[in-house]
Parts: C-alpha cells; structure tokens; sequence
C-alpha cells in the first residue's frame, strides 16, 4: 500500500553574513531590553503612585494585574499580525502605546484610569514589541542550528534590560519625582522605533522550515490537540505567577523587613544581571540537551530558593543573594520554551503559537500580582504568597517531563540523512 506523500518543506534560510546576523540578534535584543526593563520594573512605582493618588495598594495591585493579562493577551495578537504582514507595524504601534501610557499615568487619579494607562496601554505596548514578535521575527531568518543562540541573546537583552531600568527607575524617582520618572520612560519607549528598524520587513522565508500549505487555523488545531504544547501552556502559568509576584511585591517584602528602598532596586537590577548568564546559558545548553530538563531543572531550583529564602534570616544580603539566584532562570525559561514550540510545530507561525504560550504565562502573571496585594492587605505579609509560589514552581518542574522532545543529538543526525 501506498504511503501518503510527506508534506513538502520549504527551505531552511540560509546563514546570514556575520554583520547581518548580529545586527538582527542586537536590533531585537535592544528593544526587548526597554519593553522588559520598563515593564518589570513598574513595581518601584507602586509606592509612588500610591502616595501620590491614594488608590490604596490593592487597587493599584489590580491595575499592574491587568497589565501582567494584558501583556498576555497582546502577545497572540500582536504575533499573528506580525506573522502576516511582518514585524516593523507591530513594534511601531507598540512603542506608540507603551509613551502614550507613561505619559497619561501622572494625570490619572482613579482605579480605572491607572489600569487603562499602565494596565491596557503600557503593558499592550511592551506585548506588541516583546519575545513573540522578536523571536519569531529573528528565528525565521537563521538556521536552526543558530535560533537558540540567537534566543539566548536576545533574551539576555531582556535581563539586561531589568538590570538597567530597575535602578535608573529608582533613581529618577527619588530624584525628580513621580511625573518626571514616568515621561522620561516614555521617551525611551519612542526610541525602539529607530532601534528595530532592521526587524521590519517580513522573512524571506516565510515557511521557516514548517510544512507548507499548512493555514494557522490547521496548525492551531494540531498545536491544543498535542499534550506536549498543554504541558508547556501550564509550566509556564506557574513561571507566570512566580515572576509578576515577585517583580511586583519585592519592593513591598523589603519595606515589610525595614530595609531602604534602594535594597528592591538593587535586588531587582541583580535579577537582571544573573539572568544574562542565565538566558545565555539557556540557549548554549538548550542546542545540546532536551529542553524539557532545562525546564524541569529551572523550576525545581525556584522552588528550593524561595524556600530556603523563607527560613534565612530577612537582611539586605538575604535579599541579594536570593535575586540573584532567582535571576538565573528569571527569564531563562523563555528560550527552551519558544524553541520547544519550534521543534514541536515549526515557525512558521511561531509568533502566534508562542504568544498563546506566553498568555497562559502571564494570566498566571495576573493572579501572582494580584493575590500578592491581597495577600498583604489580608495578612499582613507574604508568606501565604511564597509558600504558594513553592508548591506551583514544583508543579512546573514535574509538569514539563511528559513532553515530546528529540534529543538535539539525535535529531541533528536524522536531518543530515
């Protein structure tokens, strides 16, 4: 009996001259450094703002839950439009929304106007012009023995990003108020538009190595039909929860301790600096293991740290040593995960199918920022909070070891056949 012929794949691309390649990996690492500086550091306004209007810490804790969703839900939308007619409409219209809402925060005075300018505007914006867009937008124009490298770099420009933004953030605060803080980000924001000039025009090969023919409703269907795309939609739910907690009520664990707030920024930049080594440790590794053990390793760590950080003593170098820590796998999770989803189903439509991966990360998001408030407003602390973050970033370990997955070594020798 005949077998059904193999659906025909386009093309791998071709490997770009050197110069291209790094101005493609530090054009897309450059933007991801403002949008993830500036939107993870949002928690060092919390007090801020709070002094300034009066909200009240579990409003405003809702309002940067609403962003942590948000920056989820742009992430799917923003990708497939970038997949379609290609990246540089949505990194344009991102930089336009991330100003416009840094620069409308100093004038709002209720619960709504603070989640539509940081929740809807700033958060969408970064979502437009963060690691969907970007990854897929550089992935597409590598071969594949150069994506998790090239993932790696970018993502290190993300932690770069926390590690500038977060003291800079502290800074500009203490030093020239709420208002001047908040329209000197937006400034930045307008300038990715210059920066990801390289990244605007669709890939040349827009198939990317994926089956051809195969529409984005098919390849949706065959993606939420596989078990292995499940695991990692809840593996990264609780990576989800465990950072926005963190990112957003750090600060707050630091003043509840009786340590100046240049402890939180410090803490926050070291997270950022660990997580260079970090996302460039992902990608180095993530080319020669399976990724669902960089995964389950990554959150099996998470769990120890913050349970060892619950039981040490609670001074500045507790602190710093448990950012740094947690800053090697902060984000690090982010290039194993994008290139499962590559391995899984090709990348052709990688914008999309990693940004539903980033949604389920960051409704997870949503609850860890905003239980965290509620947490504190209720108790009095964290401590519910973190004991939480133990059992989920367990659960993750163990929830990415079902997955489908070729060892790289293996998978490199079939395709030289």
């Amino acid at each position: 009996m005949n077998s059904p012929p193999s659906p025909s794949v386009s093309p791998a691309p071709a490997t770009p001259p050197v110069g291209a390649f790094w101005l493609l990996v530090l054009a897309a690492a450059s933007v991801l450094l403002v949008t993830t500086g500036v939107r993870m550091s949002l928690g060092l306004y919390v007090a801020p703002i709070n002094e300034a209007t009066g909200l009240g810490i579990a409003a405003i804790s809702f309002a940067l839950a609403v962003a942590q969703i948000m920056w989820g839900v742009a992430q799917p939308l923003f990708g497939a439009l970038a997949d379609r007619f290609g990246p540089g409409l949505s990194l344009f219209v991102g930089a336009v929304m991330m100003a416009a809402g840094m620069a409308l925060t100093p004038f709002v005075d209720s619960s709504l106007g603070l989640t539509l300018s940081l929740g809807v505007l700033v958060a969408g914006g970064a979502g437009a012009g963060s690691f969907s867009v970007l990854l897929g937008a550089v992935s597409l124009r590598l071969p594949a023995a150069r994506r998790a490298f090239a993932s790696g770099l970018i993502n290190a420009g993300s932690s770069f990003g926390l590690f500038v933004f977060a003291p800079l953030s502290q800074w500009l605060i203490a030093g020239f108020g709420l208002a001047t803080a908040l329209f000197s980000l937006a400034v930045i924001a307008l300038l990715t538009i210059p920066v990801s000039w390289p990244l605007r025009h669709k890939a040349e090969h827009p198939e990317g190595g994926g089956a051809v023919g195969v529409g984005m409703t098919d390849q949706l269907r065959i993606a939420f039909a596989d078990r292995s795309y499940w695991c990692l939609h809840a593996g990264f739910f609780a990576c989800g929860f465990h950072i926005a907690f963190l990112a957003t009520h750090l600060p707050g664990a630091v003043d509840l301790c009786g340590l100046p707030g240049s402890v939180s920024a410090n803490s926050l930049a070291l997270i950022g600096l660990a997580n260079i080594f970090g996302g460039l440790g992902a990608g180095w590794l993530a080319q020669r293991y399976r990724m669902k053990w960089l995964l389950f390793w990554m959150y099996a760590s998470r769990a120890v740290m913050v349970g060892l950080y619950l039981v040490a003593p609670k001074t500045d170098l507790t602190f710093y040593v448990f950012a740094f820590g947690l800053g090697l796998t902060w984000l690090a999770t982010v290039p194993p995960t994008a290139g499962l989803v590559g391995k899984l189903f090709g990348l052709r439509y990688l914008g999309t199918l990693f940004g539903l991966t980033l949604l389920s990360h960051q409704i997870g998001a949503f609850f860890g920022a905003w239980l965290g408030g509620l947490a504190l407003v209720e108790f009095g602390n964290y401590d519910t909070m973190f004991v939480a973050d133990i059992v989920l970033a367990a659960l993750a370990a163990l929830i990415n070891v079902p997955i489908r997955e070729a060892h790289p070594v293996a998978q490199a020798a079939c395709a030289a056949r």
